[in-house]
């Protein structure tokens, strides 16, 4: 059986300064090794899904360990109370907007959790709540989703996306990109709802990352004929 110290010691010499350096401007802090996700996908294909490694790894506080978590976690068997662990130790969008939703995504409770943490006075948690139901409609076959709600939601985004956080109104405004491209029956609502709240500025730090204006990359989904069609896992 595999460890979490066996993983350290095999991410370890994996890692390098400049990529620690990349990543670092994301928010990303020590410990870290400075892992590209590419080199991980070679143990992910050796371990696949391992529920308790991942946990394990995850608790290490390593970053590169707790990015791997994500990818090998058995999203089925996860508890709400591993979902939770996990958000409120995701300090940084590396963890909180993709490992932890993910994860939830993929989970039982991704709708609930996902509800829950938009709530969160935490940003870091919100960021989590909404990329958590960005991930679901992006996997979820749409009569498994709550259709008005996500449309409640699409409102709620309107209403509020400009007095938030930076990081918090980044990842709302990804919510009504991936509503608009993956739910066709939201797909104009999403798109009007994109005209009406503008061009969206969050300062991300030292990072080449741009928001998107939503109606744009929601057209451009529409010119290629990917309206609606779903992904096989959010993990990437």
């Amino acid at each position: 059986m595999t460890s979490a110290t066996q993983i350290l010691e095999e991410l370890k010499p994996l890692g390098s300064d400049s990529y620690k350096r990349v990543i670092f401007k994301h928010g990303v802090k020590e410990p870290c090794y400075g892992v590209k996700i590419g080199d991980m996908q070679k143990i992910v294909k050796r371990v696949k899904m391992d529920y308790q490694l991942a946990l394990d790894l995850y608790d290490t506080g390593v970053y590169d360990a707790m990015y791997l978590a994500g990818l090998i976690a058995d999203d089925a068997k996860m508890s709400k109370a591993d979902l939770q662990k996990w958000a409120d130790k995701a300090y940084c969008r590396g963890l909180s907007s993709a490992t932890v939703a993910w994860v939830t995504a993929g989970s039982k409770h991704g709708w609930e959790l996902g509800l829950a943490w938009i709530d969160s006075p935490n940003p870091q948690i919100a960021v989590a709540g909404w990329a958590t139901l960005g991930s679901l409609v992006s996997i979820k076959p749409d009569a498994q989703l709550d259709v008005a709600g996500l449309a409640r939601l699409l409102e709620r985004v309107q209403a509020r996306i400009h007095q938030e956080t930076d990081e918090v109104r980044y990842q709302m405004n990804s919510f009504v990109i991936a509503v608009g491209s993956y739910v066709p029956a939201l797909t104009e609502t999403a798109l009007n709802m994109g005209q009406q709240i503008g061009p969206v500025m969050a300062d991300l730090g030292d990072t080449s990352c741009q928001v998107p204006f939503a109606p744009d990359y929601i057209a451009k989904v529409q010119q290629r004929g990917s309206i609606g069609k779903k992904r096989k896992t959010a993990k990437c």
